[in-house]
């Protein structure tokens, strides 16, 4: 584990660690946030292969068809299904949005805006897709976006598709939308992206989005 600190959001970057450690965490951190015994603090993971289902999932959309080796989990963020895996940037903030604005609906279209800034910054044309949350690029979504929020601070978060194998969502109705596929940074740039550019990147939109609304808050 790495530990740095970024203005007042200490970051920690988990490099590839399973999904129920993670979680686990999240929720100590949270708790902890929740009592004023720790800063805003911002978790970068990529996951050991696994299918996570939201509180509201259609279990239907776990298909017949997948990888019986992925570990499956039921958690309690918002949201359908999606896939975590090795190549796909996952961050959760453990924030607390008193500090910054009480409105779910900012807080999500700041975490999309994020992610549109880091695609830019690497040539992507990214956007959002009215009615639908997470980001696309055009028809296809290349991050998704689930999130819990207890007394005004979040667990969750984000996972931007850069490198992962992306057959792994031929198991599953990827945020049970039918109609759109799913695609990576690789895939648009048709070459590797190193993911540690890309960590940075993404650090620095939070940097920019965040600590600014905070001082203004």
């Amino acid at each position: 584990m790495i530990k740095t600190e970024l203005g007042k959001i200490d970051i920690i970057d988990l490099g590839i660690s399973p999904y129920k450690n993670v979680w686990t965490l999240q929720k100590e951190l949270q708790q902890k946030r929740i009592d004023g015994k720790i800063d805003d603090t911002l978790i970068l993971v990529e996951h050991e292969p696994v299918y996570t289902l939201g509180k509201n999932a259609n279990k239907n959309h776990l298909l017949q068809n997948r990888d019986k080796s992925v570990e499956v989990y039921s958690i309690e963020r918002g949201g359908d299904i999606t896939f975590h895996g090795p190549g796909q940037l996952v961050c959760y903030p453990i924030l607390d949005l008193s500090n910054y604005k009480k409105s779910v609906s900012w807080y999500m279209s700041t975490l999309e805006q994020v992610i549109i800034d880091t695609l830019g910054s690497f040539n992507i044309s990214a956007n959002r897709n009215d009615g639908l949350t997470g980001v696309w690029v055009n028809d296809e979504k290349i991050a998704a976006l689930g999130v819990r929020i207890s007394r005004w601070v979040t667990m969750h978060g984000f996972s931007l598709n850069v490198n992962p194998d992306l057959r792994f969502y031929d198991g599953i109705i990827p945020c049970g939308i039918f109609e759109h596929g799913i695609t990576s940074m690789e895939t648009i740039l048709d070459q590797p992206i190193n993911i540690s550019q890309v960590k940075a990147t993404l650090i620095q939109n939070i940097n920019d989005q965040f600590l600014k609304e905070r001082a203004n808050a």
